[in-house]
């Protein structure tokens, strides 16, 4: 479910000379709540603050006052030794949170409150001995700053589509065809969200091996490199947490460079994303009813609860089913939800596969920058010996130096994405077995864990004159998109008198 959360960066002038980066940890978290598809409200800078005044300390105030006040409702952090020094101050902070409905998400523990499974495991970790200190990350060096100059390459990686060959952009020609159909795509649907799912259930990647997402997507769009030109000199450091804003229109400088798609099909996409931005709609409010969104008459419209009549009324056609009538008809479908153990088995285990798949990924690319760093390191020491002169050396350090960048920007994000696919993992195991007792438990539940579960399994109900039609996910929402398959769903039919 939607969520605000704050990303809390402890890390010590000790961790740090160990090679624990804050920037490090900010992205890692930034991608898990990307995954997650909650939104970041502020970050909580705690940077070289010790364990002792952690809780006096004004970002850990400032902390306190947007939980009581529900700017966020939730926290992310690297792991609970930079949360707090010892388990008296860990269980202060947890009554905190939970007295205001707010979550705690470890990344290092794989904790995450939000889920029954890490309610649980952070209880019984929170009854433990004080928390000792650890240092487990891997040295990350800090970003640095990319500045743009007239006529010459930039630094870092290039754009997707594109590959850096003798300092000249050239195209890609593995991933330019995916960047040309992400445009024909999003001509003919117009959603960015339907692109990202097209591209990744082609079997498409990012170049990090990420699935493509929304942001994504939109970024890629946006480039005007696509249609031949090339922008520098448009960004500019914050100076806040490394980030980029951008400079004003006339300091921007464009050159040619070889173009993927045509000016007209780029115009026609960001014409488009205009449009879009400009009509963007107020958000609904939230709905009152158990089943408002997802009732939908036969003759194809929405049906809302009329409140004098407690009835879900469709405003075309008039046809009507009290509420009451409704749930019960829901409530006895329920026990038609089942997933069979072997069901069940499959999904964990294709879970469990793509984390197995992406730590080894992690595992390479860690590995890949000890490499790295060791040959800048050797670099280094043959220039100050003057075994390399100083004309040759920056043609040897540059394209490793710019190698591990695009590495250490990737190792943050895959983490985030192991991350996330842990809870999902732990998450799903224990809603799908509870989901086999929905039928039973269903009188006791309160109406939010109704509504949750309504929003959960169901894609829509439909209301004819004398019969209804229930259509069930099997897979709860928690599941990517990208992986519900032909026949994840289930029709239940049933009659039912017609209101007078």
């Amino acid at each position: 479910m939607s969520k605000t959360i704050g990303i809390w960066i402890r890390v010590s002038t000790e961790d740090q000379a160990k090679g624990e980066s804050p920037e490090h940890h900010e992205k890692r978290a930034r991608m898990y709540a990307e995954v997650k598809g909650w939104t970041v409200y502020t970050i909580y800078d705690l940077r070289g603050v010790s364990g002792k005044s952690v809780i006096d300390h004004p970002e850990a105030k400032r902390m306190f006052q947007d939980v009581k006040n529900k700017k966020i409702s939730g926290l992310i952090f690297s792991k609970l030794a930079r949360l707090a020094r010892d388990t008296k101050q860990l269980l202060e902070i947890a009554d905190v949170f939970q007295k205001n409905n707010a979550d705690l998400i470890s990344l290092g523990e794989a904790i995450d409150t939000s889920t029954p499974a890490g309610r649980l495991f952070y209880t019984l970790n929170g009854a433990m001995a004080q928390w000792e200190r650890e240092s487990i990350a891997e040295r990350v060096l800090d970003s640095v700053p990319i500045r743009a100059k007239m006529g010459k390459p930039l630094g870092g990686a290039a754009p997707y589509g594109y590959a850096w060959e003798n300092k000249k952009l050239i195209i890609d020609e593995k991933e330019a065809p995916v960047r040309r159909r992400m445009y024909e795509l999003f001509k003919e649907y117009k959603r960015k969200n339907t692109v990202a799912n097209i591209l990744n259930k082609e079997g498409f990647r990012t170049r990090n091996g990420s699935e493509f997402t929304y942001t994504t997507v939109k970024r890629l769009l946006e480039d005007p490199m696509a249609k031949g030109l090339r922008r520098a000199n448009y960004t500019k450091s914050s100076g806040l947490n490394k980030k980029w804003d951008l400079k004003p229109k006339e300091d921007w400088v464009f050159h040619e460079a070889p173009a993927i798609v045509s000016e007209e099909l780029w115009n026609e996409c960001n014409r488009i994303l205009e449009e879009q931005e400009k009509s963007k709609k107020i958000i609904p409010r939230k709905p009152v009813h158990l089943f408002t969104g997802v009732a939908i008459c036969h003759c194809g419209g929405r049906m809302y609860v009329v409140s004098n009549l407690k009835k879900y009324t469709c405003e075309k056609c008039k046809n009507k089913i009290g509420e009451t009538d409704l749930e019960e008809i829901f409530h006895s479908q329920l026990h038609e939800f089942l997933l069979s153990d072997a069901q069940i088995k499959e999904f964990l285990s294709q879970t469990q596969n793509q984390i197995d798949n992406k730590t080894k990924l992690l595992d390479t690319l860690q590995k890949d920058a000890k490499t790295l760093q060791k040959k800048l390191d050797t670099l280094i020491d043959l220039r100050q010996n003057n075994e390399i002169p100083k004309e040759g050396f920056s043609s040897h350090y540059t394209p490793v130096f710019e190698q591990l960048q695009q590495i250490q920007k990737q190792i943050p994000e895959l983490q985030g994405e192991i991350d996330a696919l842990t809870q999902q993992s732990l998450s799903s195991d224990q809603i799908f077995h509870e989901a086999k007792d929905l039928s039973a438990q269903w009188n006791n539940l309160s109406y939010d864990d109704k509504r949750m579960i309504v929003e959960n399994i169901t894609e829509k109900i439909e209301v004819a004159k004398s019969d209804i039609t229930i259509t069930l996910n099997y897979l709860p929402t928690l599941v990517p998109k990208s992986e519900l398959t032909t026949g994840s769903h289930h029709n239940l039919r049933g009659s039912y008198l017609p209101p007078a």
